[in-house]
């Protein structure tokens, strides 16, 4: 069975970036309030963005990479604006 890295668009427009092996079952969750605790308060949330895996275990590895990013990072992901990922990027030594 496939598994999936998602990211949710927020109803305050903030990103949730979660993992599972059912994507429309937890996009139903999250939008009756059973999901996260951070998405419940703010429904509705909309898929904007996913990728599929062959392992969970892989589609989580992709989550918390994603979760570190800034807000802008994650815009150019989800419009396919692949180039800018590099710029986008934190410096750790500026």
């Amino acid at each position: 069975m496939n598994s999936f890295l998602y990211i949710l668009q927020c109803s305050d427009g903030t990103f949730y970036t979660g993992s599972t092996k059912n994507l429309e079952r937890r996009l139903s969750q999250h939008n009756s309030g059973e999901g996260a605790n951070y998405t419940r308060k703010r429904l509705p949330v909309k898929l904007v963005y996913y990728e599929e895996y062959q392992y969970v275990s892989q589609a989580f590895e992709r989550e918390k990479h994603i979760q570190k990013w800034s807000h802008k990072k994650k815009l150019a992901l989800i419009n396919g604006e692949f180039e800018n990922l590099s710029a986008l990027s934190k410096k750790k030594f500026d």
